[in-house]
């Protein structure tokens, strides 16, 4: 089976030059699953410091991670003359860490959303323009396999002119779970909307350009729920194209994960590409191993039975999905530190799918079509 022991040792930078050093903020699903196992193995890039107060996660760390120091607040990261900090902690502390970050002179990474409102994004955004500091936002569902695949679609006109453009993050989750995510303050940022729905804004923004008006229904299902948990949003872009996107907790049944409408043809898949299930499981794009059994084909390779299938109606074909890459993500932030390249997710990205979510959060309340 593939190994599963974290890789601490960082891998050589590209030309022999010095790894950059991360600190990482949040050590709870995003920072334990995502970011952490992703920066480690990012040739160029060295995990130093992680914060987290909570002792539980402090232990994680130190066992997953012995290298890098462990903080207890993010004031302890600012003069240890870090190349990057990654923030990874709530929803409503994105934008004081990141200011702070900015303000010390460090480079920041923001988890999505990168904020609870545009304005608030824009003003970050503003900030590290001003003093010359990268600044990108953590949208690693752009190399999802399946995405990249849609992409490839649309850019190849195999598809003809995209016209309607169907994307689902659906899941069974009857009951609460608790935390922060399920609190109903918009300040938290909380809920599918802000949750899952930065990814499918954010993905449909990527395809077909900006959005002139949006229409939402955030409903909130499940006893006890402060927060949206079955929620649509439809937007129509500059283009033509509308977009039509699902995120639900309480969907008994799933729907396709993407379904494209074209003039030529459609293309349909199910189900949500592997690398998040990998992750959790403690696998890492650097592993050895992948291959030895049917089930590991390849990190970011989805199996030819999920396959999603090409053409029109009685003339479809199973189309291969391209593998999906999450480790890009860091590897185009590691290039743009050392100025090679420009950030993988630009903060302008953020502010123009936050300005749709609060659009959607308007229309819902107003019952109509808003412009965002």
């Amino acid at each position: 089976m593939a190994n599963t022991t974290p890789n601490s040792t960082p891998a050589a930078a590209p030309g022999g030059a010095d790894p950059l050093r991360v600190g990482l903020i949040g050590y709870g699903l995003a920072g334990a699953v995502f970011h952490a196992p992703l920066i480690t193995t990012t040739p160029g890039l060295r995990l130093d410091a992680v914060v987290t107060a909570n002792p539980e996660r402090r232990e994680q760390a130190a066992a997953r991670h012995p290298q890098a120091r462990l903080l207890s607040s993010a004031e302890e990261l600012w003069p240890l003359g870090l190349d990057l900090v990654v923030v990874a902690s709530p929803n409503r502390t994105h934008i004081p860490l990141a200011t702070a970050a900015l303000r010390a002179g460090v480079p920041v990474v923001v988890d999505k959303p990168l904020a609870a409102t545009a304005a608030e994004g824009a003003e970050l955004a503003q900030l590290a323009e001003s003093r010359g500091l990268l600044l990108s936002v953590f949208q690693n569902r752009r190399w999802d396999g399946d995405f990249l695949t849609v992409s490839e679609l649309v850019r190849s006109g195999r598809l003809g002119r995209v016209h309607r453009f169907e994307s689902r993050f659906e899941r069974w989750r009857p009951n609460l779970k608790g935390g922060w995510r399920e609190l109903g303050d918009p300040a938290e940022a909380g809920g599918l909307l802000y949750d899952l729905g930065s990814h499918l804004v954010d993905q449909a923004l990527t395809l077909f350009g900006p959005a002139v008006s949006v229409y939402a229904e955030l409903d909130v299902r499940r006893e006890g729920a402060a927060a949206d948990d079955d929620s649509f949003v439809a937007l129509t872009h500059a283009d033509g194209t509308r977009s039509h996107l699902w995120m639900s907790a309480t969907a008994a049944e799933l729907g396709p994960r993407f379904r494209v409408l074209g003039s030529e043809a459609a293309y349909t898949s199910w189900g949500l590409d592997g690398q998040e299930d990998a992750l959790r499981a403690g696998r890492t794009p650097a592993d050895e191993g992948w291959g030895v059994t049917p089930a590991d084909e390849g990190w970011g390779v989805t199996p030819a039975a999920m396959f999603g299938q090409l053409g029109a109606v009685d003339d479809y074909v199973a189309h291969p999905t391209l593998h999906g890459a999450y480790e890009r993500y860091y590897a185009e932030v590691e290039a743009a530190l050392r100025g090679q390249a420009p950030a993988p997710v630009e903060p302008r990205d953020a502010v123009a799918a936050l300005k749709v979510l609060e659009a959607a959060r308007r229309s819902a309340a107003e019952g109509r079509t808003v412009k965002p």
